[in-house]
């Protein structure tokens, strides 16, 4: 089979601070990571080359620091990967990325043949929109499945077990397709000292707008209708009462006092 899986190098949350002073983010010293939901895809489609054979391909688009996120996804199975990488795509919300992917996407199809399945995580950590992985579909006119937990073949069918709130559904799909994938039920594995090292010495190609035919008034600022006009941390207030009386009875007394006061009751 020929797979693509679609990463992102995020920060790694469980590590972010807040300043309190201004109620931003504190970005410097905060370690980068593959985004954990693209990890969990990945873990899918390795373990379908695993079982069918082929070959994936992984992308991102991002800054020259993005390559260590891709050269870890070579580590745990991927076997090529492409940083996609310029000015003019800074600033990009989700639909001049899912854009700007799916042409990249079409552009490697020329060279490598069409992939038969394009995995994406479920959402990004950073950003928790979910929206990139159904906007590629769109606009490469694919069906998708989102919230895969597990995908098998069973002779010429693609089955998708997808995740809901009452347990989960096999679904069955046309390839090619695109697949968003949610927490699965296998953790990604980790990389060998042999394959990380084979993976360090790996070239990484780096695709820009000129490698491509792309309209930039899609991508950036530009094509990107979503505008932010603020962020802040929502201040945490204490306002608890702690009530000590001697009895019980007391105490729901005193308790029933203060909520009529409140006009609760």
């Amino acid at each position: 089979m020929n797979i693509l899986v679609c990463v992102k190098q995020v920060p790694d949350t469980t590590e972010i601070k807040i300043d309190p002073v201004t109620n931003t983010l504190i970005r410097q010293g905060v370690p980068s990571i593959v985004n954990t939901f693209d990890a969990y895809a990945l873990e899918l489609a390795v373990r379908l080359k695993e079982k069918e054979g082929g070959k994936i391909t992984v992308i991102s688009m991002g800054p020259e620091q993005a390559k260590t996120a891709l050269k870890e996804c070579l580590s745990v199975g991927a076997d090529e990967a492409y940083l996609i990488s310029d000015r003019v795509f800074g600033g990009s919300d989700t639909l001049a990325t899912s854009y700007i992917l799916s042409t990249y996407i079409r552009f490697l199809e020329q060279e490598k043949g069409k992939f038969d399945l394009i995995f994406c995580g479920m959402q990004a950590i950073d950003g928790d929109t979910g929206q990139v992985g159904p906007e590629i579909a769109e606009h490469l006119g694919l069906p998708q499945v989102t919230y895969a937990i597990d995908i098998k073949k069973e002779g010429a069918q693609t089955l998708i077990k997808r995740d809901n709130d009452q347990g989960y559904d096999w679904i069955e799909v046309q390839t090619p397709a695109l697949i968003t994938v949610s927490k699965t039920e296998y953790e990604p594995r980790y990389a060998t000292i042999k394959s990380k090292m084979a993976a360090n010495r790996a070239e990484i190609p780096v695709l820009t707008s000129k490698d491509v035919s792309i309209n930039l008034e899609k991508c950036g600022l530009k094509g990107s209708p979503t505008k932010v006009k603020k962020t802040y941390t929502p201040v945490r207030s204490k306002n608890g009462v702690i009530i000590q009386q001697e009895t019980v009875e007391n105490s729901v007394k005193a308790l029933m006092s203060l909520l009529v006061d409140s006009k609760v009751l």
